[in-house]
């Protein structure tokens, strides 16, 4: 097998493989869709997951000290951004520019 049909197999396995695990839980849990536990899990995950990247994203900061300041400043922003104009990508993009542009510029370090 030539090169480029083995990276287009992978290709087409890596598709196939990620729409499946997309799909599959709206094919099975259709019935299910008004579950208790599925609501519940439904309104409580998203914010416990954000509370887990936040963590993980400040954890190296919080330890080191290094790029505390870039972290914390652009994390505020991005709240405020997002207070204000509750779009996700505003904040998302406003708050990683700032962090981007803090940290190589070393205006805070």
């Amino acid at each position: 097998m030539d090169s480029t049909a083995y990276l287009l197999s992978v290709v087409a396995v890596a598709a196939v493989a990620t729409f499946l695990t997309r799909a599959l839980p709206f094919l099975l849990l259709y019935r299910w869709a008004e579950h208790p536990m599925l609501k519940h899990l439904g309104r409580y995950l998203p914010p416990v997951l954000m509370v887990l990247l936040l963590m993980y994203a400040l954890k190296d900061a919080l330890v080191t000290g290094v790029e505390l300041l870039p972290s914390l400043v652009s994390l505020v922003i991005v709240g405020i951004l997002h207070l204000l104009f509750r779009n996700p990508l505003i904040s998302i993009l406003s708050g990683t520019g700032l962090f981007m542009f803090l940290t190589q510029s070393g205006v805070l370090m």
